[in-house]
């Protein structure tokens, strides 16, 4: 399977600021020297050299992760505002067919559906699964006048809801789906696909606990020897701490989450909107660090970025 980031940010869609991109051209101005811009080669050799958080940028999106399967089935988890980017420059299924699951209903996963340029195209068929009964109700509401001009009626009427209980695998386009309650106010859901002995896990918004970490038949199922997880790791642990019952972890409480349940690789995910890519970079380097320490340095740990493409 193909897994697609088009948007990672927590919270709020946070776009880059004036002052952070000439933060990032005075950095790397500073950097420079005689020999780097000796050349054409030379500059396009210290434009290479420069670190991916100076260079590029973790994106401002809030949650949308596409995956597509080897047999072709398109999956997408949540529609925050980086769905509305996955419409315009993702690839398009070749059977018009989208499989929606949203973790839960909170705005920054939801604000991005009616923005969905396939929502509208008659020939799309979309799936929408959630464990939420209201799940058409919720939909529905965001598109209501005023807060949208164009109401859910407009959409495709090849839209079906489907309602889905926590720890109970379906299938889905043939793929093996499951799903476990996480500790965020108004529940969050995690879900993890299976493909070709492969799994995958999407567990953004859960503020890990003594709980989470307790082997029920629903957490085995989604969690245990992950191939993959895209992972809540907003905050430090200083942070966690001041916003307990917020619903978001602290990124080493992640990797320990990973340790318990002999997850492969972590993607740092759902990241704090007040952050700028140097503290996430930081925030990545000290988990990495942090996995050594406690003598797991065979976890991969990485931070989710927008268009970041894994294959597994």
């Amino acid at each position: 399977m193909q897994i697609i980031f088009w948007g990672v940010r927590g919270s709020i869609p946070t776009p880059l600021t004036p002052e952070q991109v000439q933060a990032k051209i005075t950095a790397a101005v500073q950097r420079i020297t005689p020999k780097d811009i000796a050349s054409e080669d030379a500059r396009e050799r210290f434009v290479a050299s420069l670190p991916s958080w100076l260079y590029g940028t973790t994106g401002g999106n809030t949650p949308c992760v596409e995956v597509k399967t080897d047999s072709g089935a398109e999956l997408v988890f949540d529609a925050g505002s980086g769905i509305r980017v996955m419409g315009k420059k993702g690839a398009k299924p070749a059977d018009n067919h989208y499989n929606i699951f949203l973790s839960h209903f909170h705005w920054d996963h939801l604000q991005g559906f009616p923005f969905f340029d396939a929502v509208y195209n008659p020939d799309v068929s979309i799936d929408l699964y959630s464990t939420f009964p209201a799940a058409e109700r919720l939909i529905r509401a965001q598109m209501l006048r005023p807060y949208y001009p164009v109401t859910f009626d407009a959409c495709t009427k090849n839209f079906r809801f489907h309602t889905i209980e926590q720890g109970k695998p379906f299938l889905v386009d043939g793929h093996e789906i499951c799903c476990c309650k996480m500790s965020h106010p108004g529940n969050s859901y995690s879900y993890a696909v299976t493909e070709n002995g492969k799994k995958f896990v999407y567990a953004t918004d859960v503020e890990l606990s003594q709980k989470d970490f307790e082997r029920t038949a629903a957490r085995t199922n989604v969690f245990k020897n992950a191939d993959i997880i895209v992972l809540d790791s907003q905050y430090t642990v200083a942070e966690a701490h001041q916003k307990e019952n917020w619903g978001h972890s602290a990124f080493c409480y992640a990797v320990d989450f990973a340790v318990h349940w002999n997850i492969k690789t972590i993607y740092l995910f759902h990241h704090e909107p007040t952050y700028d890519d140097k503290k996430l970079n930081s925030i990545l380097l000290s988990a990495r660090w942090y996995a050594e320490y406690i003598e797991h340095p065979e976890i991969q740990i990485y931070l989710a970025t927008e268009n970041m493409v894994i294959s597994l």
